[in-house]
């Protein structure tokens, strides 16, 4: 039914006649018929040329000049708002947006073992613990801040046994991962520039450049001498990532010394210790000096990064700070998550996946090494899930392409790097299954040739 505004009603719709009327008003707006002073006519004309109830349109203007579209001026009717006009950007007619790119087969150093090729044993405790989720009574508001209490607990007994590091359930908070640990860490710290190794973890330089503050690149391969003027300094000296080399003792208490005597937080990112199989676990940083250092852990190597579970353990004086922002933010994983993790440390199904991934990692480390140093020279001992390989730019650049080609993703060094001069290619070998992992170290290594 047309109108002396470009109206029309559907009658059969189940939509309400006034939301229908409200719903054009509010496109005319949008697309400039409508503009600002216009004159819209009075509720009885418009009714009757509609042939609705004057409610029906009285309901329709109500809505409108609630959110401002519309505006009544005492007397003189009802107009379109003053104000600025919005202006809508059509997107023009375009061909179909292309396929999506086939996936490609992760070989980076973040992506672990996949959960297809765990031990068939474990299946049980992973559906026994989702139930138990599904069976319990979630909570009625928010979480304790720092982390469900059973899961603290048992994160607490772990972290004693695994790493070391002596700690009190109260000193671990529960997190989304290491960049969400390392982002609440921050609120707690002075404003002023962190260090990050260099090369290092990108995730990291992107949340500290996130918070506002500046990054110092700390030579990853050189001994720390000062770190006066920084709030923290970001580390990771079990595996350091990307290179592969091990903190050792002297370097530790050098870095410890300098962090004391300028007053600095040293953030110590565990990300892959339980994976060691040329020695044994090297001992958290953080178990010398529990009071200077925060540990950083995650279950994205152990188990699977889809669950978005990680831990933070900080010096006592900066958890009531953090505390005070959780509890403010709410930002916390989500119960039914942490829930199932508690359960999963319960029934030994961690340790079960990092024992055999362990056994896998260090079945394939050699054949890595096999197949590509005769090519490259390795940057650092083998370790963890990936090897990272020193050779020029243009053939690691030459190697990355041919195995993207061949349905594989490997990373180039020196995206991980920002001031030091390095090239290479960093090779994961979890993500893949064998067969896959001999078709990428070929086409690897013809590339290399």
């Amino acid at each position: 039914m047309p109108t002396s505004l470009p109206l029309q009603l559907d009658r059969h719709s189940r939509t309400p006649l006034s939301v229908q009327l409200s719903d054009a008003v509010r496109r005319l707006a949008l697309d400039g018929t409508l503009a600002p002073g216009d004159r819209m006519p009075s509720t009885r004309a418009l009714a009757a040329e509609l042939e609705v109830s004057r409610a029906t349109v009285e309901t329709a203007w109500d809505q409108l000049r609630a959110e401002g579209w519309l505006e009544g001026r005492t007397g003189a009717g009802t107009w379109v708002a003053a104000g600025p006009e919005i202006t809508v950007r059509r997107t023009p007619a375009r061909a179909p947006s292309p396929p999506p790119p086939r996936d490609l087969v992760a070989m980076d150093a973040g992506t672990p073992w996949r959960p297809d090729a765990w031990p068939r044993s474990l299946d049980a405790s992973w559906r026994r613990a989702w139930r138990n989720v599904a069976d319990a009574t979630a909570p009625r508001g928010y979480d304790d801040p720092r982390g469900l209490p059973a899961l603290r607990v048992a994160l607490a007994e772990r972290i004693a046994r695994t790493r070391g590091l002596d700690v009190d359930p109260d000193d671990v908070l529960v997190t989304s991962g290491t960049t969400q640990g390392l982002r609440h860490l921050l609120t707690a710290l002075p404003a002023t520039p962190v260090a990050v190794e260099d090369p290092g973890y990108r995730a990291a330089v992107a949340v500290v450049l996130a918070s506002g503050r500046s990054v110092v690149d700390l030579p990853a391969t050189a001994p720390v001498e000062r770190l006066r003027g920084l709030s923290a300094v970001y580390v990771t000296p079990a595996h350091q990532h990307p290179l592969g080399h091990v903190m050792g003792a002297d370097e530790r208490v050098r870095l410890l010394a300098a962090a004391e005597r300028d007053d600095v937080v040293v953030v110590e990112d565990d990300y892959d210790s339980e994976f060691r199989y040329d020695v044994a676990p090297v001992p958290a940083l953080a178990a010398m000096a529990p009071d200077r250092v925060a540990l950083l852990g995650t279950a994205s190597k152990s188990v699977m990064p889809s669950l978005r579970l990680g831990w933070t353990v900080v010096p006592r004086r900066l958890r009531p700070a953090i505390d005070a922002f959780r509890a403010l933010t709410h930002d916390t994983p989500p119960w039914g998550v942490q829930a199932a993790f508690a359960s999963l440390l319960r029934d030994g199904y961690v340790d079960g996946v990092v024992r055999a991934a362990r056994r896998t990692y260090a079945e394939r480390a050699p054949r890595v090494v096999a197949a590509l140093s005769p090519y490259a020279e390795l940057a650092g001992p083998v370790a963890g899930m990936y090897a990272t390989w020193l050779v020029d730019e243009p053939r690691a650049v030459r190697a990355q392409q041919a195995t993207q080609e061949a349905g594989f993703r490997v990373n180039l060094l020196s995206t991980y790097c920002r001031s030091a001069p390095l090239s290479g290619l960093v090779v994961g070998f979890a993500g893949p299954n064998d067969d896959e992992l001999e078709r990428a170290l070929d086409v690897i290594a013809r590339a290399l040739t």
